[in-house]
């Protein structure tokens, strides 16, 4: 079922559907509910889901400034305390498990999913670097040397010629908040959740490599990790039915507590 509910002065939609104990699913960036589908039909088996467009993306509305993962986060417990849903188990995949952790570091969650999870800075070589600073250059001599509103161009063509695909694709608003969310490093929050943990990896993930997945796990208390060969950033829909028997088996632990 199609639901929107006003939260932080924005219209968020959602879908919602199954029964039991709650579960909230958070897709990653540049994708909205619909990704998660499958995921959906699993969680639905044995929990009602609560299957979220985040703001600024699908049917939900774009935040009014450059929000970060705090701001995301707020809003998720907003939601939970709108609906009144008691500890509810949360799935995150890539950015949506930026979220899920920041919110099960500092909430009472009854199980935490994370699917090639955000959360871990990425290892940069000597050419990203380089990139970073020249453009820093760039951004602060160019409006001495050609005013500010030729600056501002350059700048945004600068961007996004050498931005991803994500950042090219995605609004000022987004591009600021996609920004300003991969500076923030989890880390610190993963010791603190106390919520049994799953995570789900691709091995061939190369936007949230092993390297990460292997990090929350150490750093998350008892935090499981199962990963799959040959699957990439979208590990549930590269290996659709290990992953839907892995959440299977996860989710019915909870429910036979």
């Amino acid at each position: 079922m199609e639901q929107t509910l006003k939260i932080c002065n924005l219209k968020v939609h959602y879908r919602c559907c199954g029964s039991g104990p709650a579960i909230i699913l958070m897709h990653g960036w540049g994708c909205d509910s619909t990704t998660l589908l499958s995921l959906e039909r699993v969680c639905a088996l044995s929990h009602t889901v609560y299957n979220l467009d985040l703001p600024g993306f699908g049917q939900s509305q774009e935040p009014p400034s450059d929000w970060g993962v705090e701001e995301y986060t707020r809003l998720l417990e907003e939601f939970v305390a709108h609906l009144q849903l008691q500890s509810p188990t949360l799935l995150g995949h890539s950015y949506g498990g930026r979220i899920a952790i920041l919110y099960a570091s500092r909430n009472v969650v009854e199980r935490l999913i994370l699917v090639d999870a955000a959360g871990v800075p990425p290892r940069h070589s000597l050419r990203y670097y380089f990139k970073v600073y020249s453009f820093k250059l760039m951004r602060h001599l160019a409006p001495l040397v050609l005013g500010r509103k030729k600056a501002d161009e350059l700048i945004e063509r600068r961007r996004a010629k050498s931005g991803s695909a994500d950042y090219r694709n995605s609004s000022p608003v987004m591009r600021q908040i996609m920004v300003r969310s991969i500076r923030r490093d989890l880390r610190p929050e993963m010791p603190l959740i106390k919520a049994p943990t799953l995570l789900i990896w691709g091995e061939n993930d190369t936007a949230t490599p092993m390297r990460d997945a292997r990090i929350m796990q150490h750093l998350i208390p008892g935090a499981r990790l199962t990963s799959f060969a040959g699957a990439g950033h979208y590990s549930f829909l590269d290996n659709p039915y290990a992953t839907e028997a892995a959440i299977k088996r996860f989710l019915n632990n909870s429910v036979a507590k």
